[in-house]
This record gives C-alpha cells, structure tokens and sequence, in this order.
C-alpha cells in the first residue's frame, strides 16, 4: 500500500510561547512533505490578523504551500476579498472558505450587515476574485446548525457548484463514518475530493468535550479505552494506535489523501504518519 498525501491544520500564534510551539510545529512536520499546511481563523474572526501574519511567514520564509482559513464572519464583503487580495499578492493561492463560527456566547451566526450571508456566497465571490485554489468544510456527521440530516450533503453540493475543488471533514472516530458519508456524497452526484480530517487525540477529556461542540460521535468504547489508558499513563500510544488504524482502514477503502488537525502539537501526528509510511524527505531551512 502506497503511503497517503497527507497535509496538516495549524492554528495562529497569540503569544510568544505559542509562536515558538507554531514554529516547533512546522520544523517537526514540513520535512514530511505535506501537500498543503491551513491556518485557522479564531472564533468569530478573532485572530484574522494573527492568521495573515502566520500565513505570510509560511508561504515566505518556511516555503510551504499554505492555505489560508477566510470566513463570513465580523466582516463585510470588500474587507473579506481584500483580505484575500492580501494573500493573493503575497503569492499565497490556496483558500479554505468557510461560514465560521460565531463568537461565543452570541447564539448563533449571524450574517455582518454588508457581508456575506454563507460560505456559497463567499465560494463564488472568490472564484470570480483570482486564481484560487477552494478548499471547503464538509460534515460526515450532522453539523449542530443542520436542518436535517441530509442538509450536510446538500450544503457540501452547493459548495462544490458554487466553484469548491475540495473539501476536508470535520474529524470523526470511526472509519465507517466517513465512507457512509462518502457514499451518501457520491449518491448526490458530488465527485470532487472529499479528505478526512484526522484528530490525535492529546487530550482525551479536551477531544470528547470538541466532539460534543461540533457532533461528532464518541464510541463508548473508546471512551472506556482512553479510562484505561489514562490509569496506565499509556495515553498516547493508545492516540497513535487507534489514528493509525483509523487512516489505515480509510486507505484500505481507497482514501489517498488525509489532513491532520495539529493543535500545534506535532510529536503525535508525526508519529502517527511515520506508522503510516510517510517518512521524512527534506530538512526545513532556517528561518531568518
């Protein structure tokens, strides 16, 4: 089996602690070659400076093909597409385009007054903008503002002809639960890539009570399992045996590619793709 294309999720540095980690992050990961590294956007647009800054210094100094996160969120149209605009002249081609989440607390998102009202309209606006390439967000589980539970795959569709290339998931713990959605998605006509986002598990109490924020299922068994792990102080290991062999039923069923949502923590996720034979390639170069 041919080792998968992977790329990895980074989150912005807010402190000076955190931008050591963030760059800790990127020297243990880059010389695995990903595909592409994202940059989230906080909450409620809370670090959309902080992402550009981010963004700029990977694309610049670290030489990685970044997609930047953008969101309908605190912003009117021309402040988001001159964001964009931003990244573009920057030489920065690659987008995740997304609704966002609203600031907490505000019950719900709301559409800013001049902005846009959902990621459609922000997908089409930026396929007419540049040369981008689109990556969306996709659901294999029923997002907590679905309608119903056929509204995910709707949503993914309407996405993908709005101008979308690809979408990645939210993270899930189950194989089964991606390819039910996969199927579902190609039951709908869509035949665009659709990636799996992948979570190691850190922090067993943090990932369950995520879950819980975003709809995605927790097997009781591995709830018992991370119970018993945590006694033992075997945490970790059980976090890389159950991603390897979660990515390793995905590729069993044909999946080629695979994200990773870091946290900026990368030993775990490193690990978890070496056991997936994705071995170092190159040596990051300095930065200045």
């Amino acid at each position: 089996m041919n080792a998968p294309n992977i790329s990895f999720e980074f989150f912005p540095p807010k402190t000076l602690e955190a931008s050591f980690r963030l760059w800790d992050t990127v020297h243990t990961l880059a010389p695995l070659q990903p595909r592409f590294v994202s940059v989230t956007y906080g909450a409620g647009g809370t670090t959309r400076t902080l992402t550009r800054e981010a963004v700029s210094a990977l694309h610049g100094s670290a030489g990685l093909n970044v997609a930047a996160h953008l969101t309908c969120v605190n912003a009117t149209r021309e402040e988001t597409l001159a964001i964009a605009d931003e990244f573009h002249a920057a030489g920065v081609r690659e987008i995740v385009a997304l609704r966002g989440d609203a600031p907490k607390g505000s019950g719900g998102f709301k559409p800013h007054p001049g902005g846009f009202n959902d990621s459609c309209e922000l997908i089409a606006a930026l396929k007419e903008r540049g040369d981008f390439t689109l990556r969306v967000g996709a659901y294999p589980e029923r997002h907590p503002d679905a309608a119903d539970d056929n509204a995910d795959v709707e949503w993914l569709k309407r996405k993908f002809d709005a101008g979308a290339d690809e979408a990645i998931t939210q993270f899930f713990f189950s194989a089964d639960t991606f390819l039910r959605f996969r199927d579902r998605c190609a039951a709908a006509g869509i035949d665009k890539p659709v990636i799996p986002g992948i979570f190691p598990i850190e922090n067993w109490d943090g990932a369950r009570r995520f879950a819980q924020s975003c709809g995605a299922t927790v097997p009781d068994w591995l709830n018992a399992a991370f119970a018993t792990a945590e006694r033992d102080e075997r945490s970790d290991l059980l976090a890389i045996a159950h991603a390897t062999e979660l990515c390793s039923k995905l590729m069993d069923e044909g999946v080629e590619d695979l994200h990773f949502y870091t946290l900026n923590r990368p030993e775990l996720t490193r690990d978890i793709c070496h056991a997936l034979g994705v071995a170092p390639k190159v040596q990051l170069r300095d930065v200045a």
